[in-house]
Order: C-alpha cells, then structure tokens, then sequence
C-alpha cells in the first residue's frame, strides 16, 4: 500500500452480488482519504442490486452510468416502452433486480440516483467509462449509448484514443477477448477492461484495481476465494487486429 498518497480503486462491475462485494472491499480495506469509484452496472444477475445500490448511495461513492442502469431507467421511466423491450431487459437479469427490492418496487430515490449517474469521469490520467468509446469521435460528442454500450468498435482500435490517459472500463467480460482467460484483465490500445464476469459461471471473479499501486483484488463469487496480484501478472494485452468488428449503429 502506498504510505504517502491516497489510494485510487476502481471497481468492475458488480451485478448484484453484495456479499462479494462486501468481501472485496473488505480485503481492499479502504481508509477515508482513498477515492473508490464505481464502473457501473451495480444491478440486474445478481441477488442483491438493491442492497449494492443502496451501498453505493449511501456512501457517495462515484459511479458510472453502465448499460444496465440505462435499460432499467429506459423500460421504468418511458411510458411507450415495448413488452419486447421489458422482457429483454427482465432476461438480461432485471428479474433478480425486481426481486430484490421490497414488494418488487424500485423507490423514486434510487431511480433519481441512477438518472444523474454520469457516462463518465476524467480523473487526468485516467479516464473512466462504462464501455468505451467512439473512436471515430471527439469526446464531446460522444452518446450514452455508446459509451455504455460500445465494443468491438473501441476494443479494435489500433492506437490509444487519448495521448494521455488511459481509459478504464467494465462491460465486456474479459474472457471474451482473443487470449485473455477468467480472471485476466485486457489491456488494449490505451485502454484496460476490468470486467471479469463476476455473475458468470466460467469465472465468478469480482475485480478491485487499485491504480495508485498497481495491484488487482479479486474475490470469487463462487468459491469465496480472495487473492491480490500484480497488475502486471493480470493484465493480458490484446491484439488488435485479432478482433472482429461488429458494427452497431448507436443513434
């Protein structure tokens, strides 16, 4: 741990798993001066998305927007949406996050909280968002769908997008990038994915990375196991080239 500067620990994606969470933050011991930011996707798979959401609330803890908040606050809060649409959302693991909230009611405050959740947070030489981004745009022209939704657009991209900084996302499960195994982290161009598929029965890795001092904490859901490893043993860079580009169109 760093003895003279507070620490910066960003955390993937939760899904409704509090108790993990709970474990993680407990290993990654955070005192009152550290800054703990979220990447989004607090909800939906998982058992306990209220009690994650609540959580984070309560403690002001800085999160992102992530693509399931936005399917949440599109289907709850917009009166033409589509039964498909409702269904999408309630297979995409909505159902668990109804049910964990009491009589399957989503309380205006925490819809209010999701509403002002931002798409991301510049913080110099990182920068935090949900996905990723248009490549193809500057970032004030950027979408909240694309910067909660977007992949392989961002993932293929050859060169960093910022000369700067480095983007740090959640959203794609690692696993699912060329070479990169349950557990890993994917370091791109630029860019470092820390969603290691908490909910997922391949993996079950919750990932704390702790930026100040370069190191992961993970907490396996499944096996209630914890560990803390070099970055530098976690991440596995990815070939661009390797990646098949699935264009979406995000307007």
């Amino acid at each position: 741990m760093s003895e003279t500067n507070p620490r910066r620990i960003v955390i993937g994606d939760v899904h409704g798993h509090y108790e993990g969470l709970m474990t993680l933050l407990e290993a990654i011991a955070p005192t009152s001066d550290d800054r703990v930011y979220f990447l989004g996707d607090l909800i939906d798979r998982g058992p306990h998305s209220a009690q994650v959401v609540n959580f984070v609330k309560r403690n002001n803890y800085p999160c992102l927007l992530g693509n399931h908040e936005q399917m949440l606050l599109s289907i709850l809060t917009d009166e033409r949406t589509s039964s498909p649409r409702m269904q999408a959302w309630l297979y995409s693991g909505g159902q668990a996050t109804v049910a964990s909230y009491h009589e399957a009611t989503i309380p205006d405050d925490h819809l209010d909280w999701f509403k002002a959740l931002p798409t991301y947070i510049d913080l110099g030489d990182i920068w935090l968002t949900h996905a990723g981004v248009d490549p193809s745009k500057p970032v004030r022209e950027q979408t909240a769908d694309e910067l909660c939704w977007i992949r392989e657009e961002f993932h293929s991209i050859p060169k960093p997008y910022f000369p700067d900084k480095q983007i740090i996302i959640g959203h794609t499960i690692t696993f699912t990038l060329p070479g990169v195994s349950p557990g890993q982290l994917a370091q791109g161009q630029g860019w470092l994915g820390i969603d290691t598929g908490a909910y997922h029965p391949r993996s079950g890795w919750l990932t704390g990375l702790d930026v100040t001092n370069h190191l992961v904490y993970q907490v396996n859901i499944f096996r209630n196991y914890l560990r803390a490893v070099p970055l530098g043993d976690m991440a596995i860079a990815i070939d661009p080239a390797k990646i098949k580009v699935n264009r979406r169109n995000y307007n």
